[in-house]
């Protein structure tokens, strides 16, 4: 039998390259050349990609076996009304029982981001990887005095969803969105739970907007093939960061 450490190791890569776009949307997953690249047994990745099914990042075909899910604009508005309705409620209720330890990891998850897009806004090079674990760790912080762990996971595995449309569609919102990040931290130390709630409206709807106004998705729409998709940012790369009129507009 498989070590079970080898199977979380390679679920944990396939998850991760499949969020970061390493895998496009719609590219089918052989499982002859990802037991080469994961290290993992045949019987294993099918029981991985199974999981990964459930957590809707993984399309099972039946008898043609598996491939990454698809993105699509329906499938983006979605993803993001879900987070923003778990961000919210779990924001309200983190305000309201945070104690000042918790208001020192919101500013220390901010001051991390905030430096990482002033790099990024300078057009200095930068790790997409670790820009986007910032801006984790910064929305995780701001829920993490909600009390539950239940809406926690739920809210993670939503922004993974979210995570993997920014990724493969390749945009950043610049100045908007460190606006944006810089208000939600003011709000949180506030704690103005209403404040809070309409930035937060703003921050998601602009990306969505921004995504579907720049033809992020284009490339994987039906017709085109996934090895064309494939276009989705290597590993390391940074989203083309828009114009501030762009960004500006998307914000909305």
């Amino acid at each position: 039998m498989e070590d079970s450490s080898i199977g979380e190791a390679a679920y944990r890569r396939i998850r991760s390259d499949i969020v970061f776009g390493r895998l496009a949307p719609g590219q089918r997953l052989g499982l002859d050349r990802m037991r080469e690249a994961y290290g993992a047994s045949i019987s294993t990745l099918r029981e991985l990609l199974s999981r990964l099914a459930s957590e809707d990042l993984v399309v099972a075909e039946g008898q043609r076996g598996f491939e990454v899910a698809p993105v699509s604009a329906a499938d983006l508005r979605e993803v993001a009304a879900l987070r923003l309705l778990l961000e919210t409620h779990a924001l309200e209720q983190s305000f309201a029982a945070g104690e000042l330890d918790w208001e020192g990891g919101v500013v220390s998850a901010h001051h991390k981001l905030a430096a990482l897009e002033r790099s990024l806004l300078a057009g200095e090079p930068a790790d997409a990887a670790l820009w986007k674990r910032y801006d984790w760790e910064f929305h995780h912080a701001l829920i993490a005095a909600c009390g539950s762990r239940t809406l926690l996971k739920a809210h993670a595995a939503a922004y993974d969803r979210y995570l993997r449309y920014q990724m493969v569609a390749v945009v950043f919102r610049g100045e908007v969105a460190a606006d944006e990040h810089r208000k939600l931290l003011d709000a949180a130390l506030a704690r103005d739970a209403a404040t809070a709630r309409e930035v937060l409206r703003g921050h998601i709807d602009g990306c969505v907007a921004q995504v579907l106004d720049t033809g992020g998705l284009d490339a994987f729409a039906p017709g085109c093939s996934p090895a064309r998709a494939g276009a989705s940012p290597p590993q390391g790369a940074v989203p083309r960061r828009t114009s501030r009129r762009r960004a500006s507009s998307a914000s909305g």
